[in-house]
Parts: structure tokens; sequence; C-alpha cells
């Protein structure tokens, strides 16, 4: 249990006009301040956007949406082509080396 107590610690997140006290993971630290720049910069570019023609509540959701919008396409992108290209290319000369033999 103490090994626990040490791999977390507590931390403090600005979010927009909010501050936050969450416990995480020590080496997931860096990703919740990243992930705190982001929700920032989104919710700052959508209330300078939408301020005074919608509410605070619905801007907000904007900005959940936009991010959950860039998690998707991420979960949904596919990177591995050029690991197949190359991967191809190996085997082929593999094969080559082979069928000389």
């Amino acid at each position: 249990m103490a090994e626990q107590d040490l791999s977390k610690i507590n931390i403090r997140l600005h979010i927009y006009d909010t501050e936050i006290m969450v416990r995480v993971l020590r080496e997931d630290e860096a990703l919740y301040r990243k992930g705190a720049e982001l929700i920032n910069e989104l919710l700052n570019a959508y209330f300078s956007n939408f301020k005074g023609n919608k509410s605070d509540k619905e801007i907000t959701y904007f900005a959940m949406i936009d991010l959950a919008l860039r998690h998707e396409r991420q979960l949904t992108r596919n990177d591995t082509k050029p690991y197949n290209d190359i991967l191809s290319k190996l085997t082929s000369e593999i094969e080559s080396v082979f069928d000389k033999k």
C-alpha cells in the first residue's frame, strides 16, 4: 500500500477559470499538464468566438466535442502503411536471396 501512495502525487491544474486538484500517477503528471493546456487552448478559442452569443455551458460542450473528435480521429488513424511497405520490401529481398540458392 505504501508503494502505491509513493507512485501518486497531488497536482493542481488550472482549467479555464477553475483550479482542480487531482491525484495522478507520478509518471503521468506531464500528460495531465499537457492535457490541461489543450483544454485551456480549446476553451479560450471557443469562449473568444462565442462569449455573449452562447451560454458558458454550451461553449464548454463545444470544446468537449472538439476534444472528443480529435480523440476519435486519433483512434482511427492508421499509420501502418510505411511499416507494411518496409516489411514487404524486406520480405521480397529475403525471398529473392532464398530463390537464388
